[in-house]
């Protein structure tokens, strides 16, 4: 019996990580690089991965349905078993491994409040600031349209995962929008 449960799998863990990877490609999008001046860095992929993310789980935790919370929290947990996994890949030793996943989740949660409260209000511009505080490290990109249109994408998408199906969601089924 305690066996069994040291072997079983977390509720709604596979279609965390399918949620999870459909956030990651719509991230990926060379048109954030290219139409919407976002730095095509390490760090310009996180903030992007982590606003599909945060759009992603606010979707999930405003669902009536009552694995609303605990689909979020798997697509959450993917998402860092993730960074986990691509930090080992790119060398960084065992002993700071959990420092710099901490930092990365106090980062996303930052970030994920910060675009939720502008969401909330229905302000384009506290949107737009944030992002350049976070996408563009505070400096708002040469192109001044860059911000407000990428604003523009997120409340776009935020209404475009409300209109998607708990059903789909549930079974790891999600579609972001093409740019």
């Amino acid at each position: 019996m305690v066996l069994a449960r040291l072997f079983r799998r977390k509720p709604f863990e596979r279609e965390g990580y399918e949620l999870y990877g459909a956030a990651v490609a719509a991230a990926r999008a060379p048109a954030y690089y290219l139409d919407y001046a976002v730095a095509d860095t390490l760090q310009g992929r996180f903030d992007l991965v982590g606003l599909h993310v945060a759009l992603l789980i606010r979707r999930l935790r405003h669902d009536p349905a009552p694995e609303g919370q605990t689909l979020a929290q798997a697509v959450f947990d993917a998402m860092f078993n993730d960074m986990d996994v691509n930090l080992r890949e790119m060398g960084v030793g065992d002993m700071s491994i959990s420092k710099r996943v901490k930092s990365m989740w106090e980062a996303f949660h930052g970030r994920a409040q910060a675009y939720e409260a502008a969401l909330d209000a229905t302000d384009p511009e506290a949107l737009a600031e944030a992002l350049i505080r976070n996408l563009w490290a505070g400096v708002a990109p040469e192109d001044a349209t860059a911000a407000p249109r990428l604003a523009a994408r997120a409340i776009a998408l935020d209404g475009a995962l409300a209109a998607q199906p708990m059903a789909g969601l549930r079974a790891g089924r999600l579609v972001f929008p093409a740019l």
